[in-house]
Order: C-alpha cells, then structure tokens, then sequence
C-alpha cells in the first residue's frame, strides 16, 4: 500500500514537472537585447493554453513583480511594454496562478547604439546560429566585430556571422563592435543536447 501511495506521489510529481517545462515565454521581436525606447511583447503560453499565465521580473530594482505593477502593459497572458528604459533589464518569466513557472529569460536594455541580435532560448546541437549586430541610427549591414568570452572571433563585412553545426563548445557570451559606434552589451548562448 505504501509503495503505491510512493507511485503515485512519483507520477504527479512527474506530471507536474512536464507542465512547469512545457510552460515557455515568448519575446516579440526575438531577440535578448534592445535599445532604450524600443517595444517588446512577452507571450506566456502552454500547450496552447495561455489562461492564467502572468508575466514577472527581477531587475536591480525590484523583484517578482508582475506585468501591470508598474511595469508594461498587460493583455490577457501577454504583456506590452511600448518603451523600455535602460533599469528593465532583468530575468522574466512566465508565472501560473497556482505556482508552476516557465524557464526564464535574460533581456538587456542599453543606452548604448550597438545591440547583438542573438537567439533568446537554448539552441538545438548541431543547428546554425546567425547572430547580427545592429546600430540605433545607421544600416545594419555595417563590418562588424565579433567577440566570444572577450576573444575577438572574427570581424564579418556585413554585420551578420553564421555559427555552423553548433555544439557546447560554443556556449559563452558573446558580444559584436561597430567601429564607430561602439560595443553591444554581452549575451550568454546556451546549446541544449540534441533530443533522441
């Protein structure tokens, strides 16, 4: 009897991890860094369900606050913010009315004129990864240098460089510089294991 009862505790708890991993927060544009006054929507959903999902944050400022406590605008499980301020940047996630919470996410905000356009979520194994570097003002076609734990990697004509076949060995931050313009803030790239 005690080891059924061991059984099912096991099988909810499994069945609860599935649904807090299946949870995800989707950003609109997709990318990890913007430029102050730029506007982003963060999406919660899960298994197409977005009801009772709620949009939080850390920043250096506050802590767990909620989409609307301050902060952005929300509609349903998404949350508008139509002008972002360099102290937004935090960890955001998604939060479900009973607990359960989605991975979370990193977003930089800078006052700077260089932003690294990069994936905001873990990249398969083996998938090409472009990431871009974009200027405020100017096309964002212009040579760019691009960085890897502050070693230079290369510098690419046209502001794009493709990362082919991607394994663990290229998880890090990375950054890109403008000549010009300056440098972008760092973001972290993370490859997840190729699903079997």
């Amino acid at each position: 009897m005690e080891g059924t009862s061991v059984h099912r505790l096991l099988a909810l708890i499994s069945l609860l991890s599935c649904s807090t991993n299946q949870a995800a927060l989707t950003v609109s544009p997709s990318r990890s860094q913007f430029f102050e006054g730029d506007s982003v929507s963060l999406s919660c959903e899960e298994d197409n369900i977005s009801a009772g999902w709620t949009v939080r944050r850390n920043t250096t400022r506050e802590t767990r606050t909620q989409c609307g406590d301050g902060w952005g605008k929300p509609a349903g499980s998404t949350c508008n913010i139509s002008s972002l301020y360099k102290n937004e940047s935090g960890v955001y996630w998604c939060e479900w009315r009973e607990g359960a919470a989605s991975s979370s996410i990193q977003l930089t905000v800078t006052g700077g004129s260089v932003i690294l356009q990069s994936p905001v979520l873990p990249v398969m194994e083996g998938d090409d990864v472009t990431l871009s570097c974009h200027t405020k003002t100017a096309p964002s076609n212009l040579p760019a240098a691009f960085y890897k734990d502050g070693s230079l990697i290369r510098t690419e004509p046209a502001g794009h460089m493709t990362l082919h076949h991607v394994t663990s060995s290229d998880e890090g931050l990375y950054r890109c510089s403008i000549s010009a313009h300056g440098e972008s803030p760092s973001s972290s790239i993370s490859v997840s294991g190729a699903t079997q």
